[in-house]
């Protein structure tokens, strides 16, 4: 048996139903979440590689980037107003979050959704008619905001609507999402950086502002999940009305009937969501892993190369147009290559891509880093046939990202945690995501600046400690209902020791060892 897998010691029961045109249709509204969010991490680092945004709010870069100078190829962009703008954003998420997370818990997913909508179109509004740097930066707080209540409630909407047998690949989706979203950036950057009369820039803030009226339009619309009823005390006759309407049959009893065990477990308890997570010893496993999967998705380096692929791709001597071409092509390779996940991970399951998707990145970042030390010294610019492989290389790094830690990274967190917990998990998971995003994005330029090429090593050192986490500790949830995940701890080998053992007899029951 391999290690990290249990054992089918028990037989789970399975729910029937299929997929319907109904949870199809809200499942895509819910998405727009996603497409927000990756046209957001698209946008800003195009926008901060254009000649007139520059001039207009980072003057000094403008002129340090155009003088001949004898500053570093790997310095040219370093600054931390520039790194501010891009930062601001999750900072503002990352604060959000743990509002998002008790109006998640207490109002539902699909008010959250609508909250999340208001604020990015606010957000969108002064981005696009901002006149001094001020303006700039709140509105990337706005869209914080935004993608605070976002990215909270869509992962756990789609995770809970999803039949239990393609719930990764609906799930999935919101990566997908992403990636559409940033695909879009990049081509919305590379049509406005044309514009004449420098105000470009302004079209690719402000469209952010259409997805987000999509989202909020249709969340006016969309029923809430079944789960998230049961938590807010709904009569049960209404919420199996819905499942059968979701699930596409009237045999919804095993379903309904373990959302309200699960629902009923929290009752039990006066602790919140949060003080159960941290203080119960039986949550210990979902925690590590709310924790750890968020933090190793950013330590891949994937938002390093997404905020500033234009500003790398010009640092090793592309052109301006050039660079936010290529980032298009990069990027729909990266949208290819989550689609695939998302037909792939009911069928080889959690565990496979993320320990292969791994592998393959951990060699692109190798060689991407071999190519920047021995070619790419601080002036000068990299031979046209070495930028076409570092630009091949980004874009095989890209397609292992999209099947593996891009999706699982926001599928896991969201399917692991049983309901009495899940929104609070998922904030942790969020604000993790953020946390370290954030990081990301304020120090990739001053360490690209200081580390070199050496950046691409520390990203690739990262990627085997996470290889080996997922291969030791995760188990594989593919196939199972969302509300008998929390058996698979039990029966693990490290995480029963924490969780204690697994009572058949009992859906959810555990001889725990202590709180």
């Amino acid at each position: 048996m391999a290690v990290g897998v249990v054992p089918e010691s028990q037989e789970r029961r399975h729910y029937g139903g299929r997929i319907t045109a109904f949870v199809v249709l809200s499942c895509i509204t819910a998405c727009m979440g996603g497409v927000i969010f990756g046209y957001d991490i698209g946008v800003s680092g195009g926008v901060s590689s254009m000649d007139a945004f520059l001039r207009k709010f980072f003057p000094e870069v403008y002129e340090q980037m155009q003088a001949d100078t004898g500053v570093s190829n790997y310095c040219r962009f370093n600054s931390q107003l520039l790194t501010a703008f891009t930062s601001s954003l999750y900072v503002s998420g990352l604060v959000t979050t743990f509002l998002a997370s008790s109006v998640t818990a207490r109002y539902g997913r699909r008010p959250s959704m609508i909250v999340a909508g208001a604020a990015i179109i606010a957000g969108a509004a002064v981005g696009g008619a901002s006149v001094d740097l001020s303006m700039v930066i709140l509105g990337r707080v706005l869209l914080g905001v935004g993608l605070g209540f976002g990215n909270q409630a869509v992962p756990l909407y789609l995770s809970e609507m999803a039949p239990p047998s393609r719930r990764g690949g609906f799930s999935n989706g919101f990566q997908l999402c992403v990636g559409i979203g940033s695909l879009a950036a990049q081509l919305v950057n590379f049509g406005t950086e044309k514009i004449e009369g420098g105000w470009g820039w302004r079209v690719s803030l402000a469209v952010a502002a259409v997805p987000a009226g999509l989202l909020t339009v249709g969340a006016l619309f969309l029923p809430e999940t079944p789960n998230s009823l049961v938590q807010q005390g709904k009569d049960h006759h209404r919420v199996r009305v819905l499942l059968r309407k979701i699930r596409g049959t009237d045999i919804v009893e095993d379903e309904l009937d373990d959302i309200v065990k699960a629902d009923r477990s929290n009752k039990t308890s006066t602790r919140s969501g949060l003080q159960m997570i941290v203080f119960q010893r039986r949550y210990r496993p979902q925690l590590v892993m709310a924790v750890m999967i968020p933090f190793f998705q950013q330590m891949t380096g994937i938002n390093a190369i997404a905020f500033y692929a234009p500003v790398l791709l010009r640092t090793i001597g592309m052109g301006e147009s050039a660079a936010l071409l290529w980032v298009v092509v990069k990027q729909t390779i990266g949208v290819g290559a989550t689609l695939v996940s998302m037909f792939a991970v009911d069928r080889f399951g959690r565990r496979t891509l993320f320990l292969v998707g791994g592998a393959q990145m951990l060699a692109s970042q190798l060689m991407i880093g071999g190519v920047m030390a021995s070619q790419l010294g601080d002036h000068g610019e990299v031979g046209r046939r070495y930028a076409l492989v570092l630009i091949g290389l980004i874009a095989v790094y890209q397609a292992g990202f999209g099947w593996s830690w891009g999706p699982l990274g926001w599928l896991a967190p969201s399917e692991i945690f049983p309901l009495e917990v899940r929104s609070a998990g998922q904030g942790i998971a969020v604000a993790v995501n953020f946390l370290l995003t954030t990081f990301v994005a304020q120090s990739f330029l001053a360490m690209l600046c200081g580390m070199k090429a050496g950046i691409f090593f520390f990203f690739a050192a990262w990627l085997v400690v996470m290889t080996a986490f997922i291969y030791l500790l995760l188990p594989e949830t593919k196939g199972l209902p969302i509300e008998q995940i929390g058996e698979l701890w039990g029966e693990h080998w490290f995480w029963k020791r924490f969780v204690g053992c697994y009572n058949p007899e009992t859906l959810g029951n555990y001889t725990t060892l202590v709180d």
